[in-house]
This record gives structure tokens, C-alpha cells and sequence, in this order.
């Protein structure tokens, strides 16, 4: 078994989805008391949040460098950076090292072509969602018609995911509007919707949703499984 390299803390609330999801996976594929072996380097989510709110790229770059730097020399055979916006860096941190970089869109693609689903709804941080770094992969190397919601619903999904998803808070009213928008990007024609933030499969379900919900946390996660297997 290889193991996986995680660079998480952004935020800890899905970080530790990951790490019961790839455990939970390891041990349905292999049984008994088997774990995965893993490496966490968890950063301090504030300090994350601020370097993306005055757009300081370069030093978030260097600190995501520096935890890729870290995994590697602790043993890690790959690395997944378990936030799908700081993948606006991911060229730059796996260029860092000598081990892969499992992209989280990569992954999400892959799960999207396998339902041979083609037009598909982006929800995520205003940066996931508005940046070309995403879905722009998605678009160019996997041709996959990606859209989002208009600049007011954009704000309301950002606001719930810094504001009370990203603090543990599960809302019941922040629910109904992911719903809501949610049914719109289908009515606009999505046959089904990424939950681009990897916070956003704390408040939102398969129930919530008339189209398939592509949930990055447990595709990412799970693809770390099926590389260390």
C-alpha cells in the first residue's frame, strides 16, 4: 500500500471527511482491520483565508509548495490538496516535488464522463467558480459545458461556504437556497451539478438535488485510494 500525502486544514471540516472516507474505503476493499497510510499536514485555515482574500497568490503558493515539500520528505508516495481552490495552484505544487498531484478535477471528470453527462453546473468558492483554473480544465481537456450560477446566487454560495460550512455550521435556511439555486442550473439545463468546495457536501445531499451531485471530497478521496491500491 502506498501512502497518500494530504495537504488539508482548508478547512478541517473536510479534511476530515477525507480521511474517514479513504479509511472507510480501505478497509471495504481489503476488510478486516486494514487503514490506509496516510500523511496530513493540516495549515491553519485563517491564515489561508487571508492570503486569498487580499489575493497575496504568490505567498499561497509558496506556503502549498512548502506542505508538498514537507509530504514528500516524510514519505508520501503522491499528494492530493484536499480543497478544490487552492487548486488554482496545482501546477505549481507539483512541480514542487517528485511525487503526482492528484487533481481534483481530474478525478471529477472522470466520474462525470462515466454517467456520459456533458453539460454540468459548478458550484464552489467565487474563485472555483468564476476562475478559469477549474473549469476551465474541465472544459479544454475533458470538453465538458460547465456553467454557473448568475453573480447574486455566485455570492450567496461563497458567503455559506466561508461564513458557516467552513465554521461547522449547518443552516437549514442556507439549504433551501442551495436548492434553489440548484434547480435553476438544472432548469438552465445541467444534467448534473458539482459540489465544487469540498465543504459543500456538508449541507447538501443526493436529496437535495433533481440531477446527480458530483461530490469532489468523496471522488477525490476515493481516487487516492485507488492510487494507493
Amino acid at each position: 500500500m502506498k501512502v497518500i500525502g494530504l495537504i488539508g486544514g482548508m478547512s478541517w471540516e473536510s479534511t476530515a471527511v477525507y480521511y474517514k472516507i479513504i479509511n472507510e474505503t480501505v478497509k471495504d476493499r481489503l476488510g478486516g482491520l486494514s487503514s490506509a497510510k496516510i500523511l496530513l499536514y493540516s495549515l491553519n485555515f485563517a491564515e489561508i483565508e487571508k492570503l486569498q482574500r487580499e489575493e497575496k497568490w504568490a505567498e499561497a503558493t509558496e506556503v502549498m509548495r512548502d506542505a508538498a515539500r514537507r509530504l514528500e520528505g516524510g514519505g508520501a508516495d503522491c499528494l492530493l490538496i484536499c480543497t478544490n481552490t487552492m487548486h488554482k495552484m496545482a501546477s505549481e505544487v507539483e512541480g514542487a516535488v517528485n511525487i503526482p498531484l492528484l487533481h481534483i478535477a481530474d478525478a471529477t471528470a472522470r466520474e462525470i464522463k462515466k454517467k456520459k453527462i456533458e453539460r454540468v453546473a459548478l458550484l464552489g468558492t467565487k474563485f472555483t467558480m468564476e476562475e478559469d483554473f477549474y473549469k476551465g480544465r474541465l472544459m479544454e481537456k475533458y470538453f465538458l459545458d460547465v456553467i454557473i450560477p448568475p453573480e447574486e446566487d455566485r455570492n450567496i454560495v461563497n458567503q455559506v461556504i466561508y461564513h458557516e460550512l467552513c465554521l461547522g455550521k449547518i443552516r437549514e435556511e442556507s439549504r433551501k437556497e442551495f436548492r434553489r439555486i440548484i434547480e435553476q442550473l438544472a432548469g438552465g439545463g445541467a444534467e448534473g451539478v458539482i459540489l465544487g468546495c469540498t465543504e459543500i457536501s456538508l449541507l447538501i445531499k443526493e436529496q437535495d438535488s433533481p440531477v446527480e451531485l458530483f461530490d469532489t471530497t468523496a471522488i477525490h478521496a476515493r481516487a487516492a485510494v485507488d492510487f494507493a491500491l
